[in-house]
């Protein structure tokens, strides 16, 4: 795991590291991705920000890894005034998510909010996943959710109240098994949070954006997508990103333990 870009100073003499809440978001590796669009909407809204990605993920996959993306998206934040960490980071690795709250804690403070956008999702079904892929999607879908939650609870110092815990689902299991059982076990291990860790003043939630247009979806599924879709669209990051903000602003504080599907209606 390598730290890429550290942009240790607010602009515009916006305070210092400390004075604003931080946010780690997880699995910001493209501009166009959830994660981006997370850390976007809570940079304009004055948390400082710290996010991984894993950019061998993005190799692999059919869209590819995105030149100088790590770049655009911490310049990007950083117009907003804020601070921003970016940690290079293989979840996969069991040791992966100490060593992130490890590097965050040095370079920035305590974390406020973990926002986990990251996933492993290679489609396959039943007949022809193998034990390898298996194991994969579950040691960073699930797994890794559990070790970041773990930190986060064992490190959480903020003020009772303010803590936020969030993670991104889905329940597409048909001809993806390994992606829909492995983001179902990581639902109940956060959920398990908002009781597990309600001494803390913590809230836990789960959100399930439905089909999201990141650029991975072939034309036919685009298609099927907005048929299924009341509102006639596909699912934005900016969407699932609205929704992010309000759970971890002090009005949404009362929504605790839940699975939100903001979908759009999807069926």
């Amino acid at each position: 795991m390598t730290p890429n870009i550290d942009h240790g100073r607010p602009a515009h003499g916006q305070g210092a590291p400390g004075d604003r809440p931080l946010a780690l978001i997880t699995g910001v590796g493209r501009t166009v991705g959830i994660g981006a669009g997370v850390a976007r909407r809570l940079a304009a809204s004055g948390w400082d920000i710290a996010f991984t990605y894993w950019a061998p993920y993005d190799d692999r996959m059919s869209w590819g890894s995105e030149p100088g993306a790590t770049e655009a998206i911490s310049r990007a934040l950083a117009e907003h005034g804020v601070s921003v960490t970016a940690i290079e980071g293989d979840l996969a690795d069991p040791d992966t998510s100490a060593r992130v709250f490890e590097q965050v804690e040095e370079r920035m403070g305590g974390v406020t909010a973990l926002v986990m956008c990251h996933c492993e999702s290679v489609d396959s079904g039943l007949l022809d996943t193998t034990v390898e892929s298996f194991d994969r999607h579950f040691a960073v879908n699930a797994r890794a959710t559990w070790l970041l939650i773990r930190e986060f609870g064992r490190r959480f110092a903020a003020e009772r109240g303010t803590g936020r815990i969030i993670s991104l689902t889905s329940d597409h299991t048909v001809g993806n098994l390994p992606y829909g059982a492995s983001k179902g076990a990581l639902d109940r291990i956060t959920l398990a949070a908002a009781r597990e860790l309600g001494h803390l003043g913590v809230t836990a939630n789960v959100i399930n954006p439905g089909p999201v247009d990141t650029g991975w979806m072939p034309e036919e599924v685009r298609e099927h997508c907005v048929r299924g879709t009341p509102l006639g669209r596909l699912g934005t990051p900016q969407d699932t990103a609205h929704l992010v903000d309000f759970l971890c602003s002090r009005e949404g504080e009362w929504i605790n333990g839940q699975l939100l599907m903001s979908n759009g209606g999807f069926a």
